[in-house]
């Protein structure tokens, strides 16, 4: 038999690092794995809706002439709508190189007999390693340091009492979340001398045995010097910090938001920061992006920015087209998918 396999990748997971890893992974399968390759322009084009689905790049009319004879599609950002899947009838396997196949409409999926499968954890290293340096560099003061330097201001007041930063020995510090990314930023200040707790209501007490200390959400805010963002968006996650919870916060605490820009009420950290409640704020994930350019985030001082990158590493790129690869040999083989999202869709499929 022979199957084929469009690799759409973009300027992140290139598609022949999707190819390459489908063929390794794939050498010894009985069938004969032919690839096509498919480049989306993400990032260059930023990603948005495509038809019913988020976060997707290129169009359908594309998606639905590359994909006329695959069976199996491995993609980071190429969008499954329900119009690809209706022009598209050889398609049995999506493959999405990311934490959750947003750009996926899995219940159109599910009726077309597609199976779609994930990626979770490939960026959570790299994730946890840039929270630690918005952290720091939050915690630091490095921001406005940075800028006032490149713009030939030597500011000696910053070692004022009242401007120097914090120092993660012997400072709490609070994450909300503690998934494979909050897991990880916590035996890291853990090893730098902090004292970490934790408000996670879905995370087993053996994990945080030795690691860090369980605690509702209110005595995190009141005992963290600074607090970082890890949980999921949901309806009960959404906006779940803003004014009132900022204002527990000890004064000159530091907040740090890496996870989803709807966690957070940016104009209340804006607010506090002016006041003096934050002494600094570091940020990758915004509520519009990319952030307007009126935005109040880009005049506050006192915040530390980048651009929704946490994720990006060129591990990170090899690590998703290998968890999407494997997934591609074990349907080869006949095996349970690992990380599918619509399970019964292959039974389904007339």
């Amino acid at each position: 038999m022979s199957t084929t396999v469009l690799a759409a990748g973009d300027h992140f997971v290139l598609p022949r690092l999707l190819a390459d890893e489908v063929r390794a992974a794939t050498s010894d399968s009985d069938d004969t794995v032919a690839v096509r390759e498919l480049t989306l322009p993400w990032p260059h084009t930023p990603f948005g809706p495509v038809a019913e689905v988020v976060e997707a790049s290129g169009t359908e009319d594309e998606l639905i002439e590359a994909l006329q004879g695959v069976e199996v599609c491995v993609t980071q950002m190429a969008p499954l709508t329900e119009r690809i899947l209706a022009n598209c009838p050889d398609l049995k396997l999506m493959c999405v190189s990311r934490g959750g196949p947003v750009n996926a409409n899995l219940e159109a999926a599910t009726r077309h007999g597609v199976a779609v499968c994930y990626a979770p954890g490939r960026n959570a290293v790299a994730t946890a390693e840039h929270t630690l340096t918005l952290l720091l560099a939050a915690a630091r003061g490095v921001g406005d340091t940075h800028t006032d330097l490149r713009s030939g201001i030597w500011r000696g007041d910053y070692y004022d009492y009242d401007n120097c930063g914090i120092e993660i020995e012997g400072a709490t510090v609070g994450l909300v979340g503690y998934g494979a990314i909050g897991s990880r930023v916590a035996k890291v200040l853990v090893a730098l001398g902090a004292h970490v707790l934790v408000h996670d209501p879905y995370v087993r007490p053996d994990l945080l045995t030795g690691v860090a200390e369980q605690v509702s959400l209110d005595d995190l805010l009141t005992r963290s010097r600074i607090v970082s963002l890890h949980a999921r968006v949901t309806d009960e996650t959404k906006g779940m910090i803003g004014a009132e919870q900022i204002a527990r916060m000890p004064r000159g605490s530091v907040l740090v938001n890496c996870a989803r820009g709807a966690l957070l009420d940016y104009e209340a950290v804006c607010d506090a920061l002016d006041a003096g409640q934050l002494a600094g704020a570091a940020f990758d994930v915004y509520p519009t992006e990319p952030v307007p350019a009126d935005s109040r985030l880009l005049k506050t001082p006192g915040i530390v920015m980048t651009p929704h990158i946490a994720g990006g590493s060129q591990e990170v790129a090899h690590k998703a087209a290998r968890i999407v690869a494997s997934e591609v040999a074990r349907y080869l083989r006949g095996e349970p998918l690992a990380h599918c999202a619509n399970a019964d869709a292959l039974a389904a499929r007339p």
